[in-house]
């Protein structure tokens, strides 16, 4: 599983003009699934996303988590994180999970961000969307379930 996550002051994920998902400060949580990722795998990369110190504390230092600034997160499906480029002008994107997988894993995500007590919007599954953001920081970091990056 890989994620691309945004520190943002406000975030929406449109479809067809109309807001599925819409956030004030938080994360957007890019997600993509791979073939080989499991269940295990959405609730570990849920947790990194929910406790990773992204967040400033009250000496504008990196030390708090998600959780700890009560922030949310818009997450949205983005298969195209595993396309792979090297020496092609095409990506392949054969490490990706079938939609059948890629769906079920990235249900199991948003449903574990918000055991954790993260309120959780979400785009809608392979639809065309559109993705406003402002991201504050700018903060983005890569998180990937193999430790590649």
């Amino acid at each position: 599983m890989r994620a691309v996550l945004q520190r943002v002051s406000r975030a929406r994920v449109l479809v067809d003009g109309a807001a599925s998902g819409e956030i004030g400060p938080g994360l957007v949580v890019l997600l993509a699934v791979g073939r080989d990722d499991t269940s295990e795998t959405a609730r570990t990369m849920a947790e990194r996303a929910a406790h990773l110190r992204i967040f400033a504390d009250d000496a504008d230092k990196m030390n708090r988590s998600l959780l700890d600034s009560r922030g949310a997160a818009l997450v949205v499906s983005q298969f195209t994180l595993y396309g792979d480029a090297r020496g092609q002008r095409r990506p392949s994107f054969i490490e990706a999970a079938p939609p059948d997988l890629a769906n079920a894993l990235y249900q199991e995500f948003a449903v574990h961000l918000r055991s954790l007590g993260v309120p959780v919007e979400t785009g809608v599954f392979r639809a065309h969307m559109q993705i406003e953001l402002i991201n504050d920081g700018p903060v983005t970091i890569l998180l990937d379930s193999g430790k590649l990056f």
